[in-house]
Parts: structure tokens; C-alpha cells; sequence
């Protein structure tokens, strides 16, 4: 039986042949928790790599969600310090995450990101769907982090950072074990949430912990 491969150059080939060279991937890594930030990355990957394909040690990369802790510090580590590679993070805290929404903070830390690459992208390829108000040209890929070497690269930036940043906001606060679950609804963080409360990098918007504040409000269970 036939292994039927991805090309993962394919959508910035395309591109790169129109004569657009800077081609950016974008994706985010945090929607999903009950605490810290969201984060996107940007990358901009050489236009050679389509006529040369991509580097060698870049092969596996892929969406960081199918990769191993230690396989996206590797790529982290590649990608970051790549003389040709070009990248952006932007990352949007939790109290703006409560007053904007998480849709519209992943927008905002997308965009973040993407201004820090000087000279800027001339087109975008995003993972999921269209990215509402954004500044540049763009291209949305469902599953994009699988089919695009440049979403799969910022999709593992994205990852790495902010894993990075749970790990440090572990240290401050370490009753709800973020370096653990990076801020996701496990049993553990919800055990915590109920025997210290919410620190101050929690969403208070999202489910359990709107329901806690209403019940505080209202008298009701866990008053």
C-alpha cells in the first residue's frame, strides 16, 4: 500500500511562485485554559526552502499538539536561531482576555506578532479560519498546523513560550501546579481552584470560575 505524504511547502510554494517571498504562518497556543495568557507566534521561512525544500533537522516538525516536550524545544531551538528564519510573538494577558474575549485576545496576540516582523509579511497563512480585522492578505488552512511547515513552526513557538511562561508563574504562585497542566481544567487545577480560589493570572470570564463569582455574589454554594 501506497504512504500517502503531505507536502508541507505546498501552500507557501504556491505563493513564493507569485512572487510574494514574505510568507508568514501563523497560529496561537492558549485559548483553551482557565489561567495565563494567550500566545501566538509568526514565521516567516525562507523563500529558497522552495526550490532547496526544507532544512533536514526541520522535517518532523509539525502541529506541536503530536509532538514531544523535547521535540519542540528541538525545533524551538532550530527555528529561533536560523540566520534566515524570521519570527514574532505576541501574547495577551489574562484581565484582557476578560474584557475582550478570548476570540478577540487571540486575534490581538496574532496580530502582535505579526507586527514584529520588519520587513512585514506580504501574506499570511492562518491556521483555521479567517482571522477577522487582520492587517495583511491571508489564507485560512483548517488543520493548517499539519498541512504548512510555516503554521507548524509558529505553532510550536507559540507552545514553547508559553509553556515557558506557566512554568515561571508556577514559581509564583505553586498551590495550582501550572508547570503541571499550564493552566488547563485538569482534576488537580480544580481541586485547587476550590481549596485557594483564583490568583491573579486566572480568567475570571471562563466557566467553572464565572460560576464561582456568581455563586459568591448570589450566597450559594462555596460561600
Amino acid at each position: 500500500m501506497q504512504v500517502k505524504t503531505v507536502d508541507r511547502l505546498r501552500h507557501e510554494r504556491r505563493l513564493w511562485a507569485s512572487g510574494l517571498t514574505r510568507v508568514a504562518g501563523v497560529d496561537e497556543a492558549g485559548r483553551g485554559p482557565l489561567a495565563g495568557p494567550v500566545v501566538a507566534a509568526a514565521v516567516i521561512l525562507p523563500a529558497d526552502w522552495g526550490r532547496t525544500g526544507i532544512e533536514p533537522g526541520l522535517r518532523g516538525l509539525t502541529d506541536s499538539k503530536q509532538l514531544s516536550p523535547g521535540q519542540r524545544e528541538r525545533f524551538f531551538e532550530l527555528l529561533t536561531t536560523h540566520p534566515h528564519v524570521r519570527f514574532g510573538l505576541g501574547k495577551v494577558e489574562a484581565a484582557v482576555i476578560d474584557r475582550i474575549n478570548i476570540l478577540q485576545a487571540t486575534y490581538q496576540a496574532m496580530a502582535l506578532a505579526l507586527a514584529q516582523l520588519d520587513p512585514p509579511p506580504e501574506h499570511v497563512l492562518v491556521d483555521g479560519r479567517p482571522v477577522l480585522g487582520l492587517a495583511w492578505p491571508q489564507t485560512a488552512l483548517v488543520g493548517g498546523d499539519a498541512l504548512s511547515y510555516s503554521i507548524a513552526a509558529a505553532s510550536v513557538l507559540a507552545k514553547v513560550t508559553r509553556d515557558r511562561l506557566m512554568a515561571d508563574y508556577d514559581r509564583l504562585y505553586p498551590a495550582y501546579g501550572f508547570a503541571r497542566h499550564k493552566g488547563y481544567p485538569t482534576a488537580q487545577h480544580l481541586a485547587a481552584l476550590a481549596a485557594f480560589g483564583p490568583c491573579p493570572i486566572h480568567r475570571r470570564s471562563f466557566a467553572p470560575l464565572r460560576l464561582r463569582t456568581a455563586e459568591l455574589f448570589q450566597g450559594g454554594p462555596g460561600v
